[in-house]
């Protein structure tokens, strides 16, 4: 399904492929030779989002851009099923792999490969050819690696890197449920997503 947003449609390369059940959204680019697979969803929620060639988005991944951080992925990037990716530039040659979850401000640099159920926290920068093990968490600038059990080690750098202003743009002071309520109303944005037709020509 291809929706304009904004009278913005997505620009899709003539020699990519996109899954007949994928979801493309307002200001997206897909580079040539790339592939969004089945039930893939890249949605440009205010902010750009911007795939390289020879990319491959798997299965009921997600990409998202975002006001303040558009989504920025180089060439040949691989993101697995089930992945999350809001906000953040991925250069070339990486590895995302299934379920995945990679937060705004996030930038990782190229040779480098997160492992299944590895999450890059918000504003984190993971050097050229870094690895996030399996389940194990970056958090920081530059980017420490911990493993899930030492929460109190990643809230001693997390709590530094902004994570309500970042991804809600509010202070942390505003109260869980004020930014929820203050996000579904922004999201409401989606009732004036216009489909166009499959053999329509998305320039």
């Amino acid at each position: 399904m291809i929706l304009e947003y904004e009278g913005i449609k997505p620009d899709i390369h003539e020699d990519s492929y996109i899954a007949p059940n994928a979801v493309i959204r307002g200001d997206v680019s897909i580079g040539r030779g790339s592939c969004v697979l089945f039930g893939a969803a890249i949605t440009a929620e205010g902010g750009p989002v911007t795939i390289g060639e020879e990319c491959v988005i798997m299965e009921h991944a997600i990409v998202r851009g975002t006001p303040k951080d558009p989504a920025i992925l180089g060439d040949a990037v691989l993101v697995g099923p089930q992945c999350h990716l809001s906000g953040c530039k991925i250069e070339s040659e990486v590895f995302v792999a299934t379920g995945s979850t990679i937060f705004n401000g996030a930038h990782i640099k190229q040779h480098s490969e997160v492992r299944i159920n590895g999450v890059v926290h918000v504003n984190t920068v993971l050097e050229e050819e870094s690895m996030v093990p399996i389940g194990w968490i970056a958090v920081g600038n530059p980017a420490q690696i911990f493993p899930p059990g030492q929460h109190n080690e990643i809230w001693q750098i997390q709590q530094q890197m902004d994570f309500p202003g970042t991804v809600w743009g509010v202070e942390r002071s505003v109260s869980q449920g004020d930014r929820i309520r203050r996000y579904g109303r922004a999201l409401q944005r989606h009732r004036k997503d216009r489909r166009i037709a499959e053999n329509s020509d998305p320039e």
